[in-house]
């Protein structure tokens, strides 16, 4: 990050749930989803990121609700889910449980019907024929024009109204990309005034870690994708996590993810995506040098692709099978210094091992504790060693806290798309 702005104290040892609030409940609303509050905070859940909150353009619009990214009106909520007083309400009840509440921002473009559109027609781009439009071929918005400083103005004016009306802590900002990297500088200086804000960019773009504390990683999920499909190896997983390593700032903020709205909409769960390596690549982006991020459902664990413009419930059961895998991942991550994030000094190390073309191994340090995982990104059994590194003594089993199995210079025996995190 640029030396002018500085992550908020309470980010580099968080985590990041995304609110899917129109499937999360049957009502849809801000006051039914309040109810998951306790038991998501009960998993160690820290910052709630609500995907737009805002109504949805009825002009062009896209199945029977809409895409919550075809925004009508910045400084309003989407009657569906309930008026400003009740996110308002929402966020002093998340508040009150230590939560920190982060609101999806879409900055490059509105609905086609949205209040702009009649009273400041001026702030869109025009194509030839003087009408708006969209160059992404997104045919339910139209783009905002940033040459055009009023546009500025009321942009910034409108994050500033959920700021300070609602008391939020920060935004997910829209493909943070196609919007100019000045406009994002200018808002975060005037917000920033207000309270410290966390800020996170919906993209991969270096240099947005001049204004940004944090930004996706869509290369890595990429490169776990093609894991599965057998089209790359671990040497390719390390290349990509090696540039991540020397292109980055050393204090920028990386978000892992296996899941998202996009990808589960569009692409397919996790489990379509990464098989059975799903579950040791969230171990992966639970522990890496990171940001974990966690989409609505995927502690059932949800099986099924969510649609994106109409309503369809996550299948909720009374009990959440994945609830205590990430508990134990996000407590960890929570209460062992050495998993802080962006801090050279508790940089992931890559560790050698036995069976370099199955098994990925690292390890976190920082002072005295460490942070050992190992992942059998293979379905075959089998026996390793971790070479090349100097490890002293027996690492306790984070998750079931028993005698340990992994003992210096003794082989580990793992099961098909095995994890294992250990603890020093």
């Amino acid at each position: 990050m640029n030396a002018e702005f500085q992550p908020v104290s309470w980010s580099p040892d968080s985590n990041i749930y995304e609110v899917n609030l129109r499937q999360y409940t049957r009502e849809g609303t801000f006051r039914a989803f309040a109810k998951h509050l306790p038991r998501l905070r009960e998993m160690g859940i820290e910052i709630l990121w609500f995907m737009p909150i805002t109504p949805i353009s009825k002009k062009e619009r896209l199945g029977t609700l809409g895409s919550y990214y075809a925004c009508s009106d910045y400084m309003n909520t989407n009657p569906e889910f309930g008026s400003v007083e009740d996110f308002a309400w929402l966020v002093d009840q998340a508040h009150g449980l230590g939560f920190k509440i982060l609101i999806d921002w879409v900055a490059n473009h509105t609905g086609w019907d949205h209040v702009w559109t009649k009273e400041h027609p001026g702030y869109y781009r025009k194509n030839l024929d003087g009408q708006f439009y969209d160059p992404h071929g997104w045919a339910d918005v139209i783009d905002l024009n940033y040459d055009v400083p009023e546009l500025r103005t009321d942009m910034i004016r409108a994050m500033q109204f959920w700021v300070e009306t609602c008391r939020i802590d920060g935004f997910r900002c829209d493909m943070a990309m196609l919007v100019p990297l000045e406009f994002w500088r200018e808002a975060r200086t005037a917000l920033d005034q207000i309270k410290p804000l966390f800020w996170l960019a919906e993209c991969e773009e270096i240099m947005y870690h001049e204004v940004f504390d944090a930004s996706y990683t869509w290369k890595w999920l990429h490169v776990m994708e093609s894991l599965w499909k057998k089209s790359t190896d671990l040497q390719g997983l390390a290349q990509v996590l090696y540039y991540y390593k020397h292109q980055f700032p050393s204090n920028a903020l990386r978000a892992y993810f296996t899941s998202n709205h996009d990808e589960n909409s569009h692409s397919g769960t996790e489990y379509e995506r990464m098989g059975d390596a799903a579950i040791p690549f969230a171990v992966f982006c639970c522990l890496y040098d990171g940001l974990p991020l966690i989409y609505s459902g995927q502690e059932l664990p949800n099986r099924k692709r969510l649609l994106f413009f109409d309503k369809d419930e996550i299948e909720w059961t009374e009990t959440c099978l994945l609830t205590d895998f990430y508990q134990t991942l996000l407590r960890l991550r929570k209460t062992n210094p050495a998993l802080k994030s962006g801090d050279p000094q508790r940089d992931a190390l890559i560790l050698s091992n036995t069976a370099p073309d199955r098994i990925f191994s690292f390890i976190r340090r920082f002072e005295r504790d460490e942070v050992l995982v190992i992942l059998n990104l293979s379905e075959d059994i089998r026996s390793v060693i971790i070479t090349g590194q100097t490890l002293h003594g027996a690492y306790k089993d984070a998750f079931n806290g028993a005698a340990p199995d992994f003992i210096t210079g003794q082989p580990l025996q793992m099961k098909a798309w095995d994890y294992r995190v250990y603890t020093k």
